[in-house]
């Protein structure tokens, strides 16, 4: 437990991890031209058939993985926040609460320049589960988070509409938010850009999370990461080395199965669609995003491979700074209020784009923190969250 302590070092490999996260969640998003989807219109056959092999291979590998991956070190690190508390006699409940507040903050700003895509607010309500069970048993926790991962809801949807035909699930809109945030983002009025981003654009992005899946999931990710945390599971040892082999080779057997029976139900009625074939497509995304965590774990044993990714232990100690940083600079980049370059921009280029941003972003990282301890708005995050102390 020692390890976990604020005295001690920081376990590098989870630093490494949340970098390589957000780096994914980067390139991910420029290709999404950050939720604005225009394109060239014209491009030559050789770069259409390469822009469809880009699309194909970073959304196959880090689309539904990276902010999973995120989530999951988002309750890890609530378990380290909260164990030192408990060594001191104290409940980190109520100052996490505080903390969520705090970071409702971040996800507005963050929101202000990514239209309908902010991952923040949702890890802020769904971060109340952890206020809820911080006292719960390692066994509570586990079933809870699996039970949550199972994605109970669309599978309450998909009975009710077996037991009822007119059963369906609630309309929540969700298309006809996007229709008028891509509206406004057109119109190229930097202030109408920002309101609208910040009411419309978030309530789209909660209410888009939910016709997902990923309101449970995210759930279920949390405690899945707080458990990891209480049974020490980042730490190095041959336990858990051997924790981590079983991993990889349960999740990569169980995702193949898992996608193609995804793909099979897609091709069924839209109730199914949105119930079973949501579940499943959860499963697969699950299945595989472990096997991110387990691969990435264990190659970091590896001497020459955690030297080749140290950069992104550099990244990942900035990962609030990088991750909404990345939404101005890619507003900048891809919007009509900025040099809109998204209609120039087909999914090659754009990853080229991602992977520049990335490598200036890692080159600021480092600066940075040779001169400080954490970066600019993580610094205020815990500066704000322990107003009152001496922290």
């Amino acid at each position: 437990m020692e390890q976990f302590t604020n005295k001690n070092p920081r376990i590098e490999v989870v630093d490494a991890l949340r970098g390589f996260a957000v780096m994914a969640i980067l390139l991910v998003h420029n290709l999404e031209h950050f939720i604005f989807p225009v394109y060239p219109t014209n491009s030559p056959g050789w770069l259409h058939v390469l822009d469809q092999g880009v699309f194909n291979g970073v959304f196959t590998l880090f689309a539904g993985k990276a902010y999973a991956i995120f989530a999951l070190l988002f309750g890890f690190t609530f378990y380290i926040q909260s164990y030192n508390q408990k060594k001191q006699g104290k409940d980190f409940g109520y100052r996490f609460i505080w903390r969520l507040v705090l970071l409702a903050g971040f996800a507005t700003l963050n929101a202000a320049f990514f239209p309908a895509g902010d991952v923040l607010l949702l890890f802020v309500v769904v971060g109340l589960i952890l206020f809820l069970t911080r006292n719960w048993s390692d066994k509570a926790i586990i079933i809870t988070a699996v039970v949550f991962l199972l994605q109970p809801v669309e599978w309450y949807h998909y009975m009710a509409n077996l037991m009822n035909p007119a059963h369906q699930l609630p309309d929540l809109k969700v298309g006809e938010m996007y229709t008028e945030v891509a509206e406004y983002t057109k119109a190229g009025n930097f202030w109408a850009f920002i309101s609208g981003n910040i009411t419309l654009g978030q309530k789209a992005s909660l209410l888009w999370a939910v016709n997902a899946g990923r309101f449970i999931q995210t759930a279920g990710l949390f405690l899945l990461g707080f458990y990891i945390g209480r049974k020490q599971l980042f730490v190095t040892s041959e336990n858990n080395l051997r924790f981590w082999v079983k991993t990889l080779i349960i999740s990569a057997i169980l995702f193949a199965p898992l996608y193609t029976l995804k793909e099979l139900i897609m091709e069924n009625d839209t109730i199914i669609q949105q119930t079973v074939g949501t579940a499943f497509d959860m499963w697969q995304k699950l299945a595989f995003t472990l096997v991110l965590v387990a691969s990435f774990m264990l190659l970091y044993q590896n001497r020459k491979f955690s030297k080749a990714v140290s950069n992104l232990r550099f990244y990942g100690k900035m990962s609030l700074t990088n991750y909404i940083t990345q939404s101005i600079i890619g507003a900048i980049i891809y919007f009509p209020f900025g040099l809109y370059l998204a209609p120039y921009c087909g999914y090659t280029i754009s990853l080229f784009i991602g992977f520049f941003v990335f490598l200036m972003q890692v080159k600021f990282c480092k600066w940075w923190l040779v001169r400080h301890k954490q970066g600019p708005l993580e610094y205020i995050w815990h500066r704000w969250t322990w107003i009152g102390t001496n922290k």
